[in-house]
């Protein structure tokens, strides 16, 4: 029985199902959701029985249409703010999580919803699927990431250009970018997620999250390091 307000929590064999449950805003992200998004993945994180997980959105409208403009700017102050966003770091959290994470977009992905998404693992979109990062045309900066993950995942150009012109990309152009790695139609969408997710779910998950983290770890640090970690990793699971 799912006990969130913000969320829905569904678990089917070994896939993790997190659906962004706010319809009536498109999903806007609130504090009760970065808080609720916290205690799921920190869950499915630690649970054995969860090989790959899912995240989308509920509603017709849209995955995420960025934060939630009527809270902004309400915490007490500045000192609270900032406490309360290092003991609840929602973003680091998803990079913590071991399995993969598949992103389903629809609609608008806007703002913090286009953040989330660039750090789960693969993003499949609609082809009607409307991409973009407002905060500064809103008087804000991207505050869940955007100004690092989005020049590692289509380079500084255009990452510059999305985040400082308030443009909107469609689905072709974001998958031009690398924003996405595949895009079907609207009818397709569940079956096609449906078969990739119980296929990656297949796969040895000792497998599975020691790659994820061969990769996630060896981008940050000399290549001969990297190629050293890989090689103990694959020692390690040959054991």
């Amino acid at each position: 029985m799912n006990t969130f307000n913000t969320i829905i929590y569904e678990k089917e064999h070994m896939v993790a199902h997190v659906i962004l449950n706010r319809p009536h805003v498109i999903n806007a992200f609130n504090m009760e959701m970065r808080d609720e998004l916290y205690q799921v993945l920190g869950a499915i994180r630690d649970d054995p029985g969860v090989h790959v997980v899912i995240l989308k959105g509920a509603g017709s409208k849209g995955f995420c249409s960025g934060a939630d403009l009527e809270e902004f700017g309400t915490a007490p102050s500045q000192t609270i703010a900032r406490k309360v966003r290092w003991e609840r770091d929602i973003w680091t959290r998803f990079l913590e999580n071991k399995q993969p994470i598949i992103s389903v977009l629809h609609g608008y992905v806007l703002g913090s919803g286009l953040e989330m998404a660039m750090l789960c693992d693969i993003r499949i979109s609609t082809k009607s699927t409307v991409f973009g990062m407002p905060e500064v045309a809103l008087s804000m900066i991207p505050a869940a990431g955007g100004t690092q993950t989005l020049p590692r995942i289509c380079g500084v150009s255009r990452a510059l250009d999305l985040l400082l012109t308030n443009r909107r990309l469609n689905a072709t152009e974001a998958k031009k970018w690398g924003l996405i790695h595949k895009i079907v139609e609207d009818q397709f969408l569940a079956n096609e997620v449906k078969y990739l997710s119980e296929e990656i779910a297949s796969f040895n998950p000792k497998r599975l999250q020691s790659t994820k983290e061969a990769l996630n770890r060896g981008l940050e640090i000399p290549l001969q390091d990297a190629l050293e970690m890989e090689s103990r990793l694959s020692k390690k699971l040959m054991q």
